[in-house]
């Protein structure tokens, strides 16, 4: 290991550690003199642990095409959900107090700011006796092949949503 002032030998076993103008360096004997000694940050302790306690899991789970989702939420949701509160007569905070959310969650998904979950979703159709989610058609990809380089493409596949 070399100074990284000077570029003198020091020692591996037991480096200085100077901080000079601000940087914490490897330095030197007569270097460290240039700044302020630094203690050596402290050793790691290493606990052995017991195999036995701990059940190893393992996180690779192969997906497959019955993973992915077969509903969609609709594109106008927004719109869709304020029609329905407005045809009941409802107020935002009677809506949020049937489905047990907050009367901002409401007025975001409402504006569009937020996109609601399958549960907040669910829980939408039901109290306001409305379709927002979609049945999502398996897609065949090789109907998207791009003629001129022979490969798939996302540019291909995907429809692309103008305002």
């Amino acid at each position: 290991m070399e100074c990284e002032i000077c570029g003198k030998e020091v020692p591996e076993h037991n480096p200085i550690r100077a901080k000079i103008e601000g940087s914490v360096m490897v330095v030197c004997k007569e270097c460290s003199k240039l700044g302020k000694i630094q203690k050596a940050p402290p050793k790691p302790k290493f606990r052995k642990q017991d195999k036995t306690k701990r059940p190893k899991t393992t996180r690779n789970k192969n997906y497959s095409r019955q993973d992915e989702p077969t509903e969609e939420l609709i594109e106008d949701f927004d719109l869709e959900i304020r029609k329905a509160r407005e045809s009941k007569d409802w107020s935002r905070e009677v809506l949020g107090k049937k489905i047990n959310e907050r009367v901002s969650v409401i007025t975001r998904i409402e504006t569009g700011k937020m996109t609601p979950d399958v549960k907040l979703t669910k829980k939408l159709e039901k109290a306001l006796n409305i379709k927002l989610l979609e049945k999502v058609n398996n897609v065949d990809l090789n109907q998207f092949v791009n003629t001129s380089s022979g490969e798939r493409t996302l540019g291909n596949v995907m429809k692309i949503k103008r305002k």
